[in-house]
């Protein structure tokens, strides 16, 4: 355990970052199966509608540092690219 005044408030701040970036993440893998588990149920409007809300929370994460922007983009293609092969 720190002794230094500003080593305390440090692990505190990275504590709260921690668990936000970690409920970030955790919500980034839910809409990404949502999307995946609609284009498999052939619902192509629905797909696409889940597919939207998975990239705008990628970019999301991609924006507040939680993801580097690389990593936003693959994933994002990488995901586009699933969920259109299993709508065809």
């Amino acid at each position: 355990m720190a002794n230094i005044k500003s080593q305390m408030k440090r692990n505190r701040q990275n504590d709260a970052r921690n668990q936000r970036n970690r409920a970030i993440r955790s919500e980034l893998k839910t809409r990404e199966k949502n999307a995946l588990a609609a284009a498999e149920s052939g619902d192509a409007a629905e797909a696409e509608e889940m597919l939207r809300l998975a990239q705008k929370r990628i970019d999301m994460a991609a924006s507040k540092g939680v993801l580097h922007e690389n990593t936003a983009a693959r994933r994002k293609a990488r995901l586009t690219r699933r969920v259109r092969s299993l709508l065809a």
